[in-house]
């Protein structure tokens, strides 16, 4: 059983699997194929990826694969806390430019599915943030984008974090949206 809920702009959705639990602790089919296609989310993901953040406030993206190589994602938290922010990034469509946000934590157990089209990235809300997630495609250096994550632009309201936003050199060398190669 999945409950699955729109994010506002279409094809980013929250779904929270059902978790069956008892004194023990919990168990969680984080992923099935069927129950999710039967939620009209008919993906093939085909590899995995986990990263782990040793600090609140580490900020990952705004990352994004070219076509022919764009991915669909899939991310779970299952240690830690974080704010997911996806950005629309198709110029043919009536949301370009426009932003939702997702806290995922590991106690709620929820995910985001962040389709193609979409600019991705997150912030660690907490220390000790482990993230788990499936892409539809695999990595390919040649069609790998970014767009600065304080493009005023897109104007996204991260939190605001005592000791402020570690990041890599290649995100803080990234473009601003209007000058970055997006989808039409």
């Amino acid at each position: 059983m999945l409950e699955v809920r729109s994010l506002g702009i279409e094809g980013v959705l929250e779904i929270i699997p059902k978790r069956h639990g008892d004194a023990r602790g919990y168990f969680v089919e984080t992923y099935q194929a069927e129950r999710f296609s039967q939620a009209g989310i008919g993906l093939s993901f085909v590899q995995d990826n986990q990263s782990y953040s040793a600090a609140a406030g580490v900020l990952r993206g705004l990352h994004y694969q070219l076509a022919p190589r764009a991915q669909d994602k899939l991310l779970r938290v299952i240690r830690g806390a974080l704010l997911d922010v996806a950005v629309d990034i198709r110029r043919s469509s009536p949301t370009f430019g426009k932003w939702v946000a997702l806290e995922i934590t590991a106690e709620k157990g929820n995910q985001i599915l962040v389709p193609k089209g979409f600019a991705h990235g997150f912030v660690t809300l907490v220390p000790d943030t482990e993230v788990l997630y499936k892409v539809t495609d695999t990595y390919s250096p040649e069609h790998d984008r970014s767009i600065r994550f304080d493009d005023p632009a897109i104007g996204i309201e991260w939190p605001s974090l005592a000791g402020g936003f570690q990041l890599s050199d290649k995100d803080l060398r990234a473009p601003v949206l209007a000058a970055a190669e997006v989808f039409t």
